[in-house]
């Protein structure tokens, strides 16, 4: 025989239900048939309902990189065979604005390419993000920024089981990108340390540092020097119609501690405060 509901009990019910009437309806799960890009949230798809990239040619002082990965993405967009790809090295020089930037000028050409941002969290989820694709026509360019593993994270296997092509194949249609500071992904560091107290030490570095080689392509990207980051700055200016000074464009980076793509653009937007001026 059930007890009879107590008044607090009738009343926590009421306001919950008045809650659930309030709270917004899930958003439906976009389709990945038009858009330009996408974030992925884990098990649905989230348009993204503009790209905002810089144009190719402001991307200065990574000019090889530059030419091979968009090569890699026309590619790709055009249905032939391409590269998975790693862009590893210096902070700030690029990396994240290149792959938007490389996107963004392909499907200026009129290529059928999306982008995909995935959080680093979402990696283990990325088999569910294959099933939504695959019946898809277009191509994807799946995209994780800033990417490195910590000891005692895992997530590495389930990146490599995606790469060298696990029992459930991903679709042709999908390509990695990943963005990180370190070339290996793990740290040479922690993995040497996991392999020192391991039966088989020689099979766990390999394990852990080998990651970087199922990347067909791997681009890296080093700090500028001085020439570089004024011709950077002084693209910048040039495309905005600011003044360029390179003496004041070197104090702040001084005073910044350092020279780069990032740095660079963000003189810009301090000397278009200064001048009392937008940027587009």
């Amino acid at each position: 025989m059930n007890s009879p509901e107590s008044p607090a009990d009738a009343l926590l019910g009421r306001i919950a239900d008045a809650l659930e009437r309030l709270a917004p309806p899930p958003s439906a799960a976009a389709d990945p048939a038009s858009g330009a890009a996408f974030v992925w949230s884990g098990t649905a798809l989230r348009r993204v309902d503009r790209l905002i990239a810089q144009p190719l040619a402001l991307l200065a002082g990574v000019d090889a990189q530059k030419a091979q990965f968009v090569e890699n993405s026309r590619r790709h967009a055009a249905g032939l065979p391409a590269h998975d790809v790693l862009l590893w090295g210096a902070r700030g020089m690029g990396k994240s604005a290149l792959v938007k930037s490389a996107v963004a000028s392909v499907q200026g050409d009129g290529g059928d390419l999306a982008l995909v941002e995935v959080a680093r969290g979402d990696i283990a989820s990325l088999p569910v993000l294959f099933r939504q694709l695959l019946p898809s026509t277009r191509r994807f360019l799946l995209f994780i920024d800033d990417l490195s593993f910590e000891a005692g994270e895992h997530d590495y296997k389930a990146l490599r089981s995606v790469l060298e092509g696990g029992i459930e194949a991903r679709p042709d249609s999908v390509r990695l990108v990943v963005t990180s500071n370190r070339r290996h992904l793990v740290p040479r560091e922690l993995a040497e340390n996991e392999a020192a107290a391991a039966v088989n030490p020689r099979d766990v570095l390999d394990d852990r540092l080998a990651l970087a080689d199922r990347f067909g392509l791997s681009l890296g990207f080093h700090n500028c020097d001085q020439p570089t980051y004024l011709a950077m700055v002084e693209g910048y200016a040039a495309a905005h119609g600011l003044p360029f000074e390179a003496q004041d464009a070197l104090t702040w980076s001084v005073v910044r501690g350092s020279r780069s793509g990032r740095v660079a653009w963000q003189y810009i937007q301090e000397l278009s405060g200064r001048c009392g001026k937008r940027l587009a």
